[in-house]
């Protein structure tokens, strides 16, 4: 019998206030930083640079005629890509400004070297050649810093080379490993069907504790989905959010006993925010609950009651973990969010209703967690856990001393900057003081932080003892 899951513990009170450790910048996530130290800058200072050099002396007629085009080329390169990320509400939080000039440097580095191109000697054609992938190489530097998708260099050559993820295997090779001792648990790339969504999505990952690899016969283990935020791959949790060192370490201190890990894909691509809704955007929520739950209950054995699942997510993650959990309490007894919205949200009420769900305001009535929970009334043996940021007192630096504050926080780290998310700013409150008032168990907790990938590990690392009781995995404790 799994043991009695152990009450949600109570609140981090608000003083004192657990902080983060100082993060080092230059070599966050074990490497090279591409969120800030020299690597960044370096490329800036380069790609400017080139660009000075591409345009200095040239002739009166080029600077009268081809320079006001070219840059106008690029300022209309600039307002379109910006226009096009507002309207289709494809982040919470503003995007730095140096993103749209390096946007713009990029388009008008194009038609430089299009409209300069003929009467220009060969190692000003070069340079001008050379120049657009230098500029395109700062626009990705500063969308990365704003979204934080690649922390450090290692981390994004090893994406971009498809690079083996930690401890992982071929699915062709988990017969073999039946019935065997495992030190670590393993990952397994997964191609879960959407017969039931229709949702087009990339392939999933789904880690199986060493516990799972004993006996002749997988055991009927609880399971915990991951959802990464806006911009999102399955894979974030586990490269960006630093998951697996979590998990095993957890399994390790449990005699190889943890629960199964279903990282899944709630966009379908990069820049689709589908907010775990079905709309537009896709039905990513049919995929979560339709094809990937049963999945992997058919697949490796898992359980398949409520009780024993959980959905833990990150930003928008976040709020997708509370949404699926108040709306599916038969599938889902266990959430925890990570500075999530009240809600899923696209921009203003109307804007959401637009473009999350077509203008369908009954579908946003629907998806809405606190409406959702008010509808369904009185639920029984749900729980959730949120993880929230405090901003420092008077602009000081949730670092200490020596680090910069709050309002020159470096950018990116999961879709958001320094700018706080309006829909984000008491949700955590907000909601469980909802969920109380219809039975489902739950409590607040804060940390002196950046709304930032490393806040999301810590707060998935603290609820995880907790977690893996609420859902009831052989050997835990809730501590």
């Amino acid at each position: 019998m799994p043991p009695t899951p152990s009450p949600a513990p109570s609140p981090v009170e608000p003083t004192p206030l657990p902080q983060l450790p100082a993060p080092d910048f230059h070599q966050y996530a074990h490497g090279i930083s591409l969120l800030g130290g020299w690597l960044p800058l370096t490329i800036e200072i380069v790609a400017a640079v080139a660009v000075l050099a591409v345009v200095a002396r040239r002739t009166s007629r080029w600077w009268l005629l081809w320079f006001p085009v070219s840059v106008t080329v690029g300022v209309l390169a600039a307002l379109t890509a910006h226009t096009y990320v507002d309207s289709e509400g494809l982040a919470s939080d503003p995007a730095p400004f140096g993103l749209w000039i390096w946007v713009g440097l990029f388009a008008a580095g194009v038609a430089v070297a299009v409209f300069g191109w003929r009467g220009s000697p060969w190692w000003r054609r070069g340079l001008s050649v050379v120049t657009i992938p230098l500029t395109l190489l700062a626009a990705l530097v500063a969308l990365n810093q704003w979204v934080g998708y690649y922390p450090s260099l290692q981390t994004a050559w090893g994406a971009l080379t498809a690079g083996p993820l930690p401890n992982q295997v071929d699915a062709a090779d988990l017969p073999a490993l039946r019935n065997t001792v495992q030190t670590s648990g393993k990952l397994v790339e997964v191609d879960i069907g959407s017969d039931a969504s229709g949702f087009k999505h990339r392939s999933e990952y789904v880690y199986l504790p060493p516990a799972w690899f004993a006996g002749e016969t997988p055991p009927r283990l609880p399971v915990i989905m991951m959802v990464a935020g806006e911009f999102n791959t399955p894979a974030d949790w586990i490269r960006t959010g630093n998951a697996m060192p979590i998990i095993d370490g957890y399994a390790k201190s449990h005699g190889g006993q943890a629960p199964i890990f279903a990282f899944v894909d709630s966009g379908g691509s990069f820049n689709n925010d589908t907010e775990c809704v079905n709309g537009p955007r896709g039905n990513a929520a049919d995929h979560l609950t339709k094809d990937v739950r049963p999945y992997v209950v058919k697949n490796f054995g898992a359980s398949d009651q409520a009780a024993n699942w959980a959905v833990v997510g990150w930003s928008m993650g976040g709020t997708c973990a509370i949404d699926l959990t108040v709306m599916h309490p038969e599938l889902f007894s266990t959430f925890e969010d990570i500075a999530g919205d009240h809600g899923p949200t696209a921009g203003t009420k109307e804007q959401t209703i637009s473009r999350l769900y077509g203008g369908d305001a009954a579908a946003w009535d629907q998806f809405d967690p606190r409406s959702a929970m008010l509808r369904h009334g009185p639920y029984q043996g749900v729980s959730g856990w949120f993880e929230d940021t405090v901003k420092p007192a008077n602009g000081t630096s949730p670092y200490g001393s020596g680090h910069r504050p709050q309002s020159d926080a470096p950018m990116g780290f999961g879709g958001h900057d320094e700018f706080r998310d309006s829909d984000e700013a008491g949700a955590a409150d907000d909601l469980c003081a909802t969920a109380k008032t219809v039975g489902i168990s739950c409590s607040v907790h804060r940390i002196i932080s950046y709304h930032t990938w490393q806040f999301a590990e810590r707060g998935f690392s603290d609820a995880l003892p907790w977690l893996a009781a609420q859902i009831g995995t052989p050997g835990s404790t809730g501590s």
